[in-house]
C-alpha cells in the first residue's frame, strides 16, 4: 500500500513539482495539497496522511504554527523544508521543536550533487518516515519526548533504513535499565562519545538534561546536521542543559562537564597527548557524513586508546558501526538506543546487528545510566 503524503506550501509551482516528484514512486501518493497552514490542518484531518512535506514561511498561517496544530490534534510525520541560513536553521529548530520530525534544503542543489540524486532523496525521506509511523502503531510504543526538538538530519545522501534481522530484534527485546549498569565496567573511561542522526537532536536534549554540571567526564556529540545549524543547536542545548554545551573548534581540550557538538559539513577528530584535544578538519572526497560518527570514533581509537564509553543513537543508516567495532576493539563500552525508542531505527540497529553494543537502552534510560556509571 501506498504511503499517503499531503504537500503544504504557498508556491502552487512548488507544490506541483513536489507532487510529480512523489507520485513518481510507486510506493508514494500525494493525496492532497495545502497553500497555507490553515488550509494544511483541514488536509491532515481529513484525509489522514501518513507523511506531510511542509514549508515554514507562509500567509494566514506559518508552517511552525501549523505543526503545532497538527501535533496536538491529528499527530502524524511532518518533512519540513528549510533554506540552508542562519534564519533558516533557527526557524527549523522552531518547527522541530514544535514536532516536525525531519527536515531537507528546499533547493535542490543544496540537497544532492544533481536533481535525480535529490529527487530519490526527497522519495527516501518521506518512504523512511512513513515506515517510521508504522513501526511505533504497530509496536504500540509512546512517541520520543519532544521537548526541544523533532528528528533533525543534516546530510543530504546516505543509505536508507538499515533492517533488523529476527535475532537483532530479540536482542533488541532484552533492554538494560540504568538499575543494571555496573559502574566497575566503565572506571576506565576517559570520555562519552555519542553519536546520532536522524532524530538526534531530541534524543541528546533528553539524554543530557540528566547530567548535573559535576559530571565528571567530557562529552563529544556527533550528529548529523548543516554547517549553519550547529551553532544554534549547541545554543540551545547549552541553554537548556546544566553542563556547558559548544559547538567544537580545534585546539578545544576535553573537560569534565563539557559537551563539544562536532561543527556540520566537517570532521571532529581527538588527537592524544597528555590531554586530548579537538582537531576540526575537511573530510575526504566522496565522505558522506559531515561529521561522521565513524571518523570522531575512530580517532578516539589512537588519542584515547579505547577509554570511552560510545553510545549510538536514533539515526538512518549505519553510521558509527565500524567506530564502535574500532573501539571496542580496545576494550570500550559500547550502548545502543532500543528499536522502540529510536526515530529510525537504522545506526543502532547496525550496531546491535553486529554483535557490538554492551547494553541496549531506551532513549528515557541513557541520561540516567550515565549518571549512575560516572557520578
Amino acid at each position: 500500500m501506498a504511503c499517503r503524503v499531503v504537500v503544504v506550501d504557498d508556491s502552487g509551482f512548488f507544490r506541483r513539482r513536489i507532487a510529480e516528484i512523489l507520485n513518481a514512486d510507486v510506493g508514494i501518493e500525494v493525496v492532497g495539497m495545502a497553500a497555507d497552514g490553515k488550509e494544511a490542518i483541514k488536509c491532515v484531518k481529513e484525509l489522514k496522511p501518513d507523511v506531510v512535506t511542509m514549508d515554514i514561511e507562509m500567509p494566514v498561517m506559518d508552517g511552525i504554527t501549523a505543526v503545532r496544530h497538527i501535533m496536538a490534534e491529528a499527530p502524524c510525520p511532518v518533512l519540513m523544508f528549510s533554506t540552508l541560513t542562519t534564519d533558516g536553521a533557527q526557524a527549523t529548530l522552531d518547527a522541530l521543536d514544535a514536532g516536525a520530525m525531519d527536515f531537507l534544503p528546499k533547493r535542490f542543489s543544496e540537497m544532492a550533487g544533481d536533481e535525480e540524486s535529490a529527487k530519490a532523496l526527497l522519495r527516501r525521506r518521506v518512504r523512511t518516515l512513513a515506515r517510521s509511523r508504522v513501526r511505533a502503531a504497530t509496536s504500540g510504543a509512546a512517541a520520543a519526548p519532544r521537548s526541544l526538538l523533532g528528528a533533525a538530519t543534516a546530510r543530504t545522501q546516505g543509505p536508507s533504513v538499515t533492517p533488523v534481522s529476527a535475532s537483532g530484534a530479540r536482542a533488541a527485546e532484552h533492554l538494560s535499565r540504568a538499575a543494571d549498569i555496573n559502574p566497575a565496567l566503565l572506571k576506565s573511561a576517559r570520555a562519552v562519545l555519542i553519536g546520532t542522526s536522524t532524530g538526534g537532536p531530541v534524543a541528546l536534549q533528553e539524554v543530557l538534561k540528566h547530567l548535573p554540571k559535576t559530571f565528571p567526564l567530557p562529552i563529544l556529540l556527533i550528529q548529523h546536521m548543516p554547517a549553519s545549524f550547529t551553532p544554534a543547536f549547541a545554543e540551545r542545548l547549552n541553554k537548556l542543559c546544566q553542563i556547558e554545551v559548544r559547538e567544537a573548534a580545534t585546539g578545544d581540550m576535553l573537560k569534565p562537564g563539557l559537551a563539544l557538538l562536532a561543527p556540520g559539513g566537517m570532521q571532529m577528530l581527538l588527537e592524544g597527548g597528555s590531554v586530548a584535544r579537538i582537531k576540526i578538519t575537511d573530510s575526504e572526497p566522496g565522505t558522506i557524513y559531515k561529521p561522521s560518527v565513524d571518523i570522531s570514533f575512530q580517532s578516539a581509537v589512537g588519542a584515547l586508546r579505547g577509554q570511552v564509553l560510545a553510545v549510538v543513537l536514533t539515526g538512518m543508516g549505519a553510521d558509527g558501526r565500524e567506530g564502535a567495532r574500532a573501539l571496542k576493539g580496545l576494550g570500550a563500552r559500547v550502548w545502543a538506543q532500543d528499536a522502540a525508542s529510536s526515530v529510525v531505527y537504522g545506526m543502532p540497529a547496525a550496531v546491535v546487528e553486529a554483535g557490538l553494543a554492551d547494553d541496549i537502552l531506551t532513549l528515557t534510560e541513557v541520561g540516567p545510566a550515565l549518571v549512575k556509571g560516572f557520578c
